[in-house]
């Protein structure tokens, strides 16, 4: 029973930010109220191995829209393959002020200056663990917004010793266009110093607490192909699991002459599409499989779900498809598999 198509004009009557808000309060009285199993569509699985973890299938929830985890039931019950909640920072940020979130349903597009507004890490471990969920769980992290940027290893070290014993796999997130200088990080030497760091981390919890989660990388898509392939290496040289292509784009060209077009803020939906696809697309050729690629950006149909694994992709998320197509795209993506 699709009943999307009747909610959303009521939905986009709302300023965007209360319009979200408003969808996961509603996405959590359905669950809690058993109605779940009436409203949503059935999956059948369809099960993939990737970074070493069984997924039910390979459309996920991509970071973003629950950064507390404090829906993640809810939105289990929608029948994604996984979840990735954050982005989570060391400490509790209000983020940037509001407006900060933008529709431009002419191009099924979101404008987003959130700022990593979230509760802090320790608030979404305790959601996370008092979730009773079961599945595939990502926690990404990231840097607090005025943790200068030299000093932002330190808060991803934070944030992976953290959420270690509770993810299933942690996103480091260096791609936000929203925090002050932190897609330096992806640049040259600050990116080895980072990933090396990290790794090696890892290497330690995995020592001390007797498991492995995996660990990828969420990378932008304004990347040129030589960023691209530099990135690639690092991630083969320090055997990191996955990457995630991409976050938001600051690219307005497929949206010039709109009223938001100079929103500062990172850009998702339809016009990242085949940005995102050809970052995919470069990674694959470059990484050669040994190196997972989640793709995200512009997945608004199972076609656009398809094309991004035909790129090279081994699972897929969404977001701002969800806002424009409703809980509908998950089981068309899975059905179309």
């Amino acid at each position: 029973m699709n009943l999307y198509p009747l909610l959303r004009p009521l939905l986009f009557s709302l300023d965007a930010e209360t319009a979200h808000e408003v969808t996961l309060k509603l996405l959590k009285a359905t669950q809690l109220s058993g109605l779940a199993k009436l409203v949503y569509p059935t999956l059948e699985n369809k099960p993939v191995t990737v970074m070493g973890l069984d997924f039910k299938n390979p459309v996920g929830l991509a970071a973003g829209l629950d950064k507390n985890g404090d829906y993640i039931a809810a939105l289990d019950a929608l029948g994604f393959g996984f979840l990735e909640i954050g982005t989570a920072t060391p400490r509790p940020q209000p983020g940037n002020p509001k407006p900060r979130l933008f529709r431009l349903p002419e191009h099924e597009a979101i404008i987003n200056r959130m700022g990593f507004n979230n509760s802090g890490i320790d608030h979404l471990l305790t959601q996370a663990q008092q979730s009773g969920y079961s599945g595939i769980l990502g926690i990404n992290i990231g840097k607090n917004f005025d943790t200068p940027i030299e000093n932002a290893t330190a808060d991803y070290l934070i944030g992976l010793r953290k959420a270690y014993s509770s993810a299933s796999y942690i996103t480091i997130n260096i791609s936000s266009p929203n925090t002050k200088n932190l897609r330096q990080l992806q640049q040259g030497d600050e990116l080895k110093v980072l990933i090396a760091t990290l790794k090696n981390e890892q290497l330690i919890l995995q020592e001390e607490q007797g498991f492995y989660v995996p660990l990828a990388v969420k990378i932008a898509p304004d990347l040129s192909d030589e960023e691209i392939s530099h990135i690639a290496k690092l991630l083969l040289e320090f055997e990191i699991d996955g990457v995630i292509a991409t976050n938001t784009t600051i690219s307005r060209d497929l949206i010039a002459g709109h009223p938001f077009a100079n929103e500062a803020g990172g850009l998702s939906g339809a016009p990242v599409k085949n940005q995102a696809t050809h970052v995919v697309r470069v990674l694959a050729s470059e990484l050669n499989s040994q190196v997972a690629i989640i793709a995200a950006g512009g997945i608004l149909s199972a076609a656009d779900a398809q094309e991004k694994l035909a790129a090279g992709a081994s699972l897929v998320q969404v977001y701002s498809g969800l806002i424009y197509r409703g809980p509908q795209l998950i089981a068309d993506i899975v059905n179309a598999l």
